[in-house]
């Protein structure tokens, strides 16, 4: 890219509709250079965020910050920032060619000049010898890529996407979220990426900012917010968790033992007190036997059971309540009804703080 990478900085951030707060004193930085995803559940604030920094919406109070200049005031236009629609908003009437050329036209390159650029973008999102074809002669992925190459073209310093991947069945999600983040690394962007899709923001981000009601509830690289959620809300929004009660006892430095059931581990006790408290246990951290094996274990039926091809889906009733259960071992399943006995791996336990 002929530009270099910005940064995108929010300072305490609000954004209202009338009484309506859609965004509460938010603050982020967003590195020159890497993917973040603002990931969390429909109305939580994360497109009205995203609107923001390409200033579509405009904020209520707090300074926005692009390459380190304050953008707060600034309209669309005068941002140097691009956005890939969910909808793709390709004109239906015009070629690939003239989707991907239409902005450095409008911004006064000469027609030559703007079809070079767009044949450059094109080539790089696998587009060559697209030129003639209308987007209704499209696949669906094929058409992301057309949008991909039209917010491209200018060169931008910081590149957005709303839902890139819903309209896009499973298989073509994968493929073209793995092109995205080639060609972010490839071009060295600034990319802010919204979704509610918890496996895609795992997937593409280097960093991931989990939104709840208006604000930030944690901010991280993907493996720390899976592994380290600071609430139950991020434990339960973040991938599958069994959010179940334990007592805490015996603080010691970063550890404390913790009661599960009849299960006693010792765990990083995350400034959690003694007495009541939650830990998120992780689907794939429960081992299940039919075997009663020799160290601590839960009692459990199993009550239902389902195949997904590359693993098993177990649910199972235990005294601390029902437990979901992944298992990789399909060649085998276990019978509903059967009783079990559940055991714990060392990894994917943790103790929810507060």
């Amino acid at each position: 890219m002929a530009k270099s990478a910005a940064s995108v900085e929010f300072r305490r951030v609000t954004k209202r509709y009338g009484a309506v707060t859609a965004v509460q004193d938010v603050s982020f930085t967003i590195e020159p250079g890497t993917l973040v995803t603002l990931l969390g559940p429909s109305g939580c604030g994360k497109t009205t965020t995203l609107r923001m920094i390409a200033g579509l919406e405009m904020a209520t109070e707090g300074q926005i910050l692009i390459g380190g200049r304050d953008v707060t005031q600034l309209s669309a236009a005068d941002r140097d920032v691009s956005m890939v629609f969910q909808s793709y908003a390709l004109f239906p009437h015009m070629t690939v060619l003239e989707n991907v050329s239409y902005g450095p036209s409008v911004s006064g390159a000469s027609k030559a000049e703007a079809q070079k650029m767009a044949r450059e973008k094109m080539a790089l999102v696998g587009l060559k010898g697209y030129d003639d074809r209308l987007p209704s002669e499209l696949s669906g992925g094929q058409q992301q890529r057309v949008a991909v190459a039209r917010a491209l073209v200018l060169e931008p310093q910081v590149l957005l996407f709303d839902e890139p991947l819903s309209n896009l069945d499973a298989k073509l999600r994968r493929r073209v979220r793995e092109d995205i983040r080639d060609l972010q690394r490839q071009l060295n962007l600034t990319v802010a990426y919204v979704t509610h899709d918890q496996q895609e923001a795992l997937a593409v981000s280097d960093r991931v900012i989990v939104m709840a009601n208006a604000v930030v509830a944690q901010s991280g690289p993907p493996r720390q917010l899976y592994e380290e959620p600071a609430s139950l809300f991020v434990a339960d929004f973040i991938g599958d968790a069994n959010i179940v009660p334990v007592t805490i006892s015996d603080l010691n430095g970063e550890t404390a033992r913790v009661e599960i059931g009849t299960i006693e581990k010792r765990l990083r006790h995350r400034g959690a007190g003694a007495g009541a408290a939650k830990v998120a246990i992780r689907p794939e951290s429960l081992r299940l036997s039919e075997a009663r094996p020799n160290g601590p274990a839960l009692e459990a039926t199993l009550s239902k059971a389902a195949y997904l091809g590359t693993h098993m889906e177990y649910t199972v009733k235990t005294a601390i309540g029902e437990l979901f259960v992944v298992d990789r071992a399909v060649e085998r399943p276990l019978p509903v009804g059967a009783p079990l006995y559940v055991t714990l791996a060392e990894h994917g336990v943790t103790v929810i703080p507060g």
